[in-house]
């Protein structure tokens, strides 16, 4: 009986008619070897059954790249979070307008040494990183001698590292603006401000009361995690000491509908008695009862921008970050229509 004689990389490349270092350099999926030939080096080894699982790229044969997205640590502030789905999504459709696979990644680093070791060990072409959380800092020394990576979140001073987000500040502003022309005077300001997106949304809710000549109150600074629940039970609060509002500036529309809904049960009118405005513009946020008043941000041209930005990095071009507009979409929770 014979046995089936192995087949070597020598083998692959007499086939393809390159040379051995070729070949090896396309297993490898090597940027310096053209994309028609690795799909023609690829396919021969798959026929021909040679054993190079472990020199394939992260992604499908044929894809033009992979990218990573590494999604945030700790509940709601992950895929629990209806915003970061609406983001994902718009990720996944600028990636396969590019030809590019994407892989999910829930292995959330917590500290410099854990995000070299995520971006050493991966076989992706670029990283996603969802999130800044608490590493601004670390993400500004990764980028001293890693460019494969873009951040969705904040502009941040002193940074280095490209990232991509809405304009915060102004969205803050614009809710509370609006507030304010309706003749709300006390507005709660509602959202996790440990985390630099919410933070900045507050400060353009202060810097619209202040240039209103509005008195910023401590006390209707709600911190709020990004859940339905935690709004509940902030906004309830605030309803049980008996403290005096009139509108809600909420830094997510998840937020905004837990307020919403703490109100009506306890008999408080929206919008009557209490504007609601959200932030997101989320689908949910035109079905909700009353239709939720939302700061929107363009996660399809966010998706178009983390990927372009990756891919440009990959091939060794300097990378900038961009700020996204925001904008106001006027629905029932706030009174006006117009």
């Amino acid at each position: 009986m014979t046995t089936k004689s192995r087949t070597r990389l020598e083998d692959i490349a007499a086939m393809a008619g390159v040379s051995v270092a070729t070949a090896s350099r396309a297993l490898n999926d090597s940027p310096a070897v053209a994309h028609a030939t690795k799909l023609a080096i690829w396919r021969l080894a798959r026929e021909h059954e040679y054993p190079f699982k472990a020199h394939m790229p992260a992604g499908p044969i044929g894809a033009q790249a992979t990218i990573v997205v590494v999604t945030p640590q700790h509940g709601a502030r992950g895929l629990q979070n209806s915003f970061l789905l609406e983001l994902l999504a718009g990720i996944m459709d600028a990636a396969r307008d590019r030809g590019c696979d994407v892989l999910m990644s829930y292995v959330a680093a917590s500290n410099l040494n854990e995000l070299q070791v995520l971006m050493s060990t991966n076989r992706a072409d670029g990283v996603i990183f969802l999130g800044q959380s608490s590493l601004h800092k670390e993400f500004n020394l990764l980028a001293e001698k890693e460019a494969r990576f873009v951040v969705w979140g904040a502009e941040l001073p002193n940074q280095t590292y490209c990232s991509i987000g809405s304009d915060n500040f102004g969205g803050g502003r614009l809710a509370t603006n609006h507030l304010i022309r309706l003749g709300r005077r006390r507005i709660v300001f509602l959202g996790d401000v440990d985390t630099p997106e919410p933070a900045q949304r507050q400060r353009g809710h202060i810097d619209a009361l202040q240039a209103h000549g509005l008195p910023v109150d401590p006390e209707l600074l709600t911190p709020c995690h990004f859940d339905v629940e935690a709004a509940e039970a902030a906004v309830g609060a605030l309803l049980d000491r008996n403290v005096p509002f009139d509108g809600v500036v909420a830094a997510s529309d998840q937020l905004a509908l837990g307020a919403i809904r703490t109100l009506q049960l306890a008999g408080v009118r929206v919008p009557e008695d209490v504007a609601v405005v959200g932030y997101d513009n989320l689908p949910f946020a035109r079905l909700a009862r009353p239709a939720l008043t939302t700061v929107a941000q363009d996660v399809g041209k966010a998706g178009r921008l983390l990927v372009s930005k990756l891919l440009t990095a990959r091939q060794g071009s300097e990378i900038r970050s961009e700020r996204l507009p925001t904008e106001l979409i006027v629905r029932e929770s706030c009174g006006a229509l117009a």
